[in-house]
């Protein structure tokens, strides 16, 4: 079905696949002159795999428009190489780049199997809750069958994730949208390369990531930080986690919020819940018990006016740019939200290159868990007498260390002509 076709009817089915291509129309006119031109802006830019002008059309009023466009635009705003039968030599003489090289291939159902594959299927029995509300108990029981496969085949083909709750949610918004082929490829490069840090074997990145929401409260509005500074900012967790597909009901709305999540860096996710707090603040400043704070935020408002929400959103990420954060020095060099900093650069990385950024985030989250555990084995153990305190701290180190034998190697390998 052409993109043209698919746009006249976006909700319809294939006359050779039963598959229903869209849960949704996700335009109201499609006669209108201004849906009509952004139409033709946005096939344009994906027939020049222009990403600059894309990232600015899903940033824009209704996002990208359509399931058919996405289909389109979503691997260019991701840095997805076209389908070898789809390459060509592009109007400025370059030529569309190979494949990723360090993408596996071969059938994934014969790789070994991944250690949490029984809690992704835990979560797929809960999936499809919301959307699509027209499908039959034989189409529902097929798209978590699509959706369990999806999942575990990125997880096979890239063994070093950890699945987390809530990633069954991102991807079966990628699943409806995109076409069967596409989705495994664009599933992992936006894990490998764009939601990385939340894939970690510790949260602890997640939770740097989370520290930034005080700071942009702080920046932006001194009266709402104030009052919030009894509570951590875990309330964005669902929100952030999950892209926002575990807080948005509906099914036009969260596709049209991947656009920008997407066309965007990483941190715009962390910029766009400030605003929606900060959009909230005459109802959250009536509230003083902190536990009934923690409930209220975390809920994302069912009624959001998206593309206002979007705009307000650039304008608060422009006045307090991540650098301008307090606790940006504490963000990983590593982290996706510096790694993808510059989205234009980050459309070009590898899948090997995001697989080296994982490896360097587990040593430095091994050795922060090394010098907090020798810490607290320094305190329970202290003594008042400064030679036996180091006794002691000398005989604690080399204790943990006996006990965390990669982390010894690890530091081992910090000195040189130690190998």
């Amino acid at each position: 079905m052409s993109l043209e076709k698919e746009l006249v009817d976006p909700a319809g089915r294939d006359d050779d696949d039963d598959e229903l291509v869209a849960p949704e129309k996700p335009v109201d006119n499609f006669d209108s002159p201004a849906v009509a031109l952004k139409t033709s802006e946005i096939l344009a830019a994906c027939t020049w795999r222009d990403a600059t002008r894309l990232r600015a059309l899903a940033e824009s009023d209704g996002g990208l428009l359509a399931d058919s466009l996405r289909q389109a635009a979503w691997p260019i705003l991701l840095g997805l190489s076209p389908p070898a039968d789809e390459k060509q030599h592009h109007g400025d003489g370059t030529r569309a780049e190979d494949p990723d090289p360090d993408a596996p291939g071969g059938d994934w159902k014969e790789l070994p199997r991944h250690r949490d594959e029984d809690q992704v299927q835990l979560d797929v029995n809960r999936s499809f809750v919301h959307y699509p509300s027209d499908q039959s108990e034989r189409e529902l029981h097929k798209r978590k069958q699509e959706l369990s496969d999806l999942i575990v085949e990125v997880l096979r083909r890239f063994p070093y994730l950890c699945y987390f709750q809530g990633y069954h949610d991102i991807c079966q918004v990628f699943l409806l949208v995109l076409e069967p082929a596409a989705r495994a490829p664009l599933v992992s490069r936006l894990s490998v390369l764009r939601i990385r840090d939340f894939m970690l074997p510790s949260l602890s990145a997640t939770t740097a990531q989370l520290r930034l929401l005080p700071d942009i409260l702080a920046r932006a509005d001194i009266e709402l930080r104030r009052h919030l500074s009894s509570i951590e900012p875990f309330y964005a967790l669902a929100g952030t986690l999950t892209m926002y597909a575990h807080n948005i009901e509906r099914y036009k709305d969260i596709a049209r919020l991947f656009d920008v999540i997407l066309a965007r860096e990483p941190t715009f996710s962390i910029y766009l819940f400030a605003q929606i707090v900060i959009d909230r603040r005459e109802e959250i400043l009536e509230i003083d018990e902190p536990d009934m704070l923690q409930v209220i935020l975390g809920r994302v408002p069912p009624e959001l006016d998206l593309d206002d929400l979007i705009k307000r959103s650039v304008d608060l990420f422009v006045r307090h740019p991540p650098e301008t954060l307090r606790s940006w020095h504490q963000i990983s060099g590593s982290s996706v939200l510096k790694t993808c900093r510059d989205v234009d650069d980050s459309t070009r990385q590898t899948l090997e290159e995001g697989h080296h950024y994982f490896e360097k985030q587990v040593k430095e989250i091994q050795w922060q868990e090394l010098r907090i555990g020798v810490r607290r084995k320094i305190w329970m153990y202290r003594r008042p007498v400064k030679f036996i305190g180091t006794a002691i701290m000398v005989g604690v180190v080399a204790f943990y260390l006996r006990r965390n034998p990669t982390l010894l190697q690890y530091i081992w390998s910090l000195f040189p002509g130690q190998h």
